[in-house]
Order: structure tokens, then C-alpha cells, then sequence
């Protein structure tokens, strides 16, 4: 099913401001970063993208699997298409986005499915935990890919 919401009602609901307006950008970093749990950092993060990937992957996949399965093969799907924009720039293939997502994702459904929020501390304390969270991601698929090439 389609959501109701067009882009610019969806990122005005995500970003507490329309699409282009003073303090949309400032807004989504401050939510992203500040968010609670790691499922709600990506819930603010980049509401364009997340707009599309909802709507044309994440729904159409939780329509017949698990929604843990559904949120894994989103990401997945967002990291290969990172990888191929990357792939035609440089004019070689790229495979790094799409296990750093794919982790991501998997980090995204353990926490939720533990239960892990850190709403009771401050703003900076989750900006911290959040960003960690991708520097960490990002570290183990650099050392990762670094190991096999």
C-alpha cells in the first residue's frame, strides 16, 4: 500500500520543517543524532531517501517477510545502489557500502529487538552513541575489506 503522505508532507513530518526550508538540514541532524535508539536515528536520517526506499523497497518486502528480514534487504538495497552510483564514478566496481548497510541493518534489528534505547541520557551523549555506532560499522568494513584485498 501507498503511503498518503506526498515527499514534501513526509519530510515536513520528519524534519519538523518543509523540504528546502531555513533549519530543514539542521533539524534532521539534530533529530538524527539525537535520537533515542539507533532505529530511530535511521527513522530520521536522510527523510528524501528514506521517503523512496519506504515506499519502493521496505513496504513492498514487509508485505510477505518478517519485518527484521524486510529492514536488513532495505538496507542492503541502499547500500548496493551507494555501490553502484560509487561503481560508475570511479569506473570500477564497489562492493563497500553494501555489507557497511547491511551490517548497519543488522545492528538496527538486534537493537530494536533488545530493546536498547538511551532516551534517558543527553543530547550529546546519544549524538555520541550514534555516531559510534556508524564509526564502528565503518571501521570493522574497512579492516574488513582491508583484510581480503
Amino acid at each position: 500500500m501507498k503511503s498518503k503522505l506526498s515527499l514534501a508532507q513526509y519530510v515536513k513530518k520528519r524534519n519538523g520543517a518543509p523540504l528546502g526550508a531555513s533549519g530543514s538540514m539542521t533539524n534532521m541532524l539534530s533529530r538524527s543524532f539525537g535520537a533515542a535508539s539507533f532505529p530511530v536515528f535511521w527513522h530520521y536520517w536522510n527523510p528524501i531517501w528514506g521517503y523512496y526506499l519506504s515506499r519502493n523497497v521496505m513496504r513492498p518486502l514487509a508485505s510477505f517477510l518478517p519485518i527484521s528480514l524486510a529492514t536488513i534487504l532495505t538496507f542492503l538495497v541502499s547500500g548496493a545502489l551507494h555501490d553502484l552510483a560509487v561503481s560508475i564514478v570511479e569506473l570500477k566496481t564497489v562492493l563497500f557500502f553494501t555489507p557497511w548497510f547491511g551490517l548497519m541493518g543488522l545492528i538496527v534489528v538486534v537493537s530494536k529487538g533488545a530493546g536498547i534505547s538511551y532516551g534517558h541520557v543527553s543530547w550529546p551523549v546519544r549524538a555520541f552513541i550514534n555516531a559510534s555506532f556508524i564509526l564502528v560499522s565503518l571501521g570493522l568494513m574497512y579492516f574488513v575489506e582491508k583484510l581480503y584485498t
